[in-house]
């Protein structure tokens, strides 16, 4: 058959035609393509072969060292907060007529790393009352590197729990660093910082919010969560809605008591005699602890209230106010006991747990409606009073992260107690929960069997 005559002339073999066509590589015997003699699998115009070993190879990216990609993101986390406590701080000292560079990054320091919880001594006594809206960036940011660092490492999208530990504790390792090279800048005289302190301190810190977000990053909390009972889940969803809207009318009540004394707070602001540039920092020091402030009326709508140094106390049965600070947002603090039309907002922290409880349960009626089985009554119920730990577990963790001393004296303790607040509010927010609950299965008329799954 090589002597055949093809159609490209009489005297061209079916062999030849057919290497022509396949690029001039001729073919064996059994009708496959000769592999060249070199070049390492490639053809005429040097491409690898499409069947090579080599074009089925992937392609693998060189990850960054773990401990440079903590250094890169993590000192970006420290920077981004530490510059918003340096331009506060740097409005404020005019308040005292001004100072200099040096001054305002040193205060602009200490501040940083009292946002972490690292105590500032100072000639008036320690000083621990962390301002949370400042220690809440600086978290967001270091869960943030925490997810950047456990990226470039490569534990995006259900990496091993190894992964984030280690992206985790190489984040914790560097902010560590950070905060004894910050306590070791900003001590003087003036003002105590303990270095070993404060690196413990900051690097607790940045190990348990990075080890959040590289958890989360890496897709292993959304496992954890999705092999959870649904009761459980359930349970601590509503426990964290329930939370929230406590908190919330928290911070609703305290910007009402503030607008309400707005006479008595300008004047505070007036006595500084400063010029707009002092008046706005003071404005912005009084928004930096606006968190705090938010919590401190939550636990006063909760029951326990709290305290502003010795012998003050604020709560719903009683007030006993003695000299303050000249902060102006405390001018709306409360001068007496609830009574007369101010009572039903003790009702507040119910009505929270109550909303929780009926998102949930409309939740779950919606669902059973689209073919989930409805839930028995005493899963919901379950669900309904096991939000109350929840919430609870929530508010007291606040409570005590809002709290902090002034100095040493009287004002050595402010804020509320953290188990106390969480005790109450977890009673509070479970029977909210299992009324609205169960009142809303009774409305809906769902009494069809199921399983709760």
């Amino acid at each position: 058959m090589a002597g055949t005559p093809s159609k490209d002339g009489p005297d061209k073999p079916l062999a030849t035609t057919s290497s022509r066509l396949d690029g001039g590589v001729p073919r064996q015997p059994d009708g496959t393509r000769a592999r060249p003699a070199s070049g390492g699998g490639r053809g005429p115009a040097g491409r690898t072969g499409a069947g090579s070993p080599t074009s089925r190879r992937p392609v693998r990216r060189r990850r960054a060292p773990v401990l440079v990609a903590a250094a890169v993101t993590t000192g970006w986390a420290a920077v981004v907060s530490y510059l918003s406590v340096v331009a506060v701080l740097g409005l404020v000292v005019l308040v005292g007529g001004g100072a200099s560079a040096p001054v305002v990054f040193r205060f602009g320091t200490a501040g940083w790393l009292l946002a972490h919880g690292v105590p500032l001594g100072t000639s008036a006594g320690p000083l621990g009352l962390v301002p949370l809206a400042v220690s809440g960036l600086a978290a967001w940011r270091v869960a943030r590197a925490g997810v950047h660092t456990a990226r470039a490492i490569g534990a995006r999208q259900r990496g091993p729990l190894r992964l984030a530990i280690v992206a985790a504790t190489m984040v914790g390792l560097v902010y560590g660093v950070i905060g004894v090279v910050a306590a070791a800048a900003a001590h003087n005289d003036a003002l105590a910082i303990s270095p070993i302190r404060a690196g413990f301190t900051c690097g607790v810190f940045a190990l348990l919010t990075a080890l959040a977000g590289a958890v989360v990053e890496s897709r292993i909390a959304a496992g954890w969560w999705d092999r959870l009972p649904l009761v459980a889940r359930d349970a601590v969803r509503t426990g964290v809605v329930a939370a929230l809207l406590v908190l919330g009318a928290g911070a609703a009540v305290a910007g009402v008591a503030v607008a309400v004394a707005g006479g008595e707070a300008s004047s505070m602001f007036a006595a500084y005699r400063t010029g707009v540039a002092g008046q706005a920092g003071l404005t912005l020091l009084c928004l930096v602890f606006a968190p705090n402030l938010a919590v401190w009326s939550m636990s006063y709508l909760v029951g326990p209230g709290f305290v502003v140094g010795a012998g003050a106390t604020v709560s719903a049965a009683k007030v006993s106010l003695g000299a303050l600070p000249a902060i102006p947002v405390l001018a709306g603090l409360p001068s007496t006991a609830v009574s007369g039309l101010a009572a039903p907002l003790l009702g507040v922290p119910m009505a929270g747990g109550m909303a929780a409880g009926w998102l949930l349960a409309r939740r779950r009626l919606r669902q059973a409606e689209q073919g989930t089985p409805e839930p028995t009554w005493s899963a919901l119920l379950g669900a309904a009073a096991l939000a109350g730990p929840a919430a609870g577990i929530l508010l007291g963790l606040v409570a005590w992260a809002s709290g902090g001393s002034l100095g040493s004296g009287r004002l050595a303790q402010t804020g509320p107690t953290g188990w106390t607040v969480g005790l109450v509010g977890a009673l509070v927010v479970a029977v909210g929960a299992v009324i609205a609950a169960a009142a809303t299965r009774v409305l809906a008329g769902g009494r069809r069997s199921g399983r709760y799954r």
